[in-house]
């Protein structure tokens, strides 16, 4: 009789449910990694500005340091938006572990549980033999006394038979 887990579905339920979070976490990577991207590119759009401000007419200056207090306010507000998404994953690995660690306990309890069930199934096995050492055993011993029983039987007929 093969091994059987009784906690399979509960084992093969955490697994996808761990499977399910990893993937919402590779999705938080990939927001935390978009907002980067999109402070980077802030970020060269600033020093862009501040280089062609240098080269533009000084007409131009108050326009551009209006632009320039834009781009610095977005950049703020992309560095929440990146501040909060990182958070956001940070949650999404915490659950990932917890469901890891979920999955980890029942695929111990399984081993566990496979190591009992080859233990037991070796026992009731060397009981099964056992059984069969003693049966044989005691076959043995009553060829042997039926040829003891004979071999009396035979004698006694031969002092019969010498009288």
């Amino acid at each position: 009789m093969p091994f059987r887990y009784r906690l399979q579905k509960v084992l093969d339920f955490r697994e996808r449910k761990k499977e399910e979070q990893a993937q919402v976490v590779q999705k938080a990577k990939q927001a935390v990694w978009e907002a980067e991207e999109n402070i980077r590119k802030n970020n060269e759009e600033i020093e862009a500005t501040k280089f062609n401000m240098r080269h533009a007419d000084p007409m131009m200056y108050e326009t551009y340091d209006k632009y320039l207090i834009h781009l610095w306010e977005k950049a703020k507000q992309l560095e929440q938006v990146r501040i909060e998404k990182q958070q956001i994953l940070d949650m999404e690995k915490a659950k990932l572990i917890k469901l890891e660690q979920a999955v980890k306990v029942l695929e111990k309890h399984k081993e566990k549980q496979r190591e009992i069930f080859k233990a037991e199934e070796k026992a009731a096995e060397l009981k099964q033999y056992s059984e069969l050492g003693v049966t044989r055993y005691y076959r043995q011993n009553l060829e042997r006394q039926e040829e003891e029983e004979k071999e009396i039987l035979k004698q006694l007929e031969a002092l019969e038979a010498g009288l």
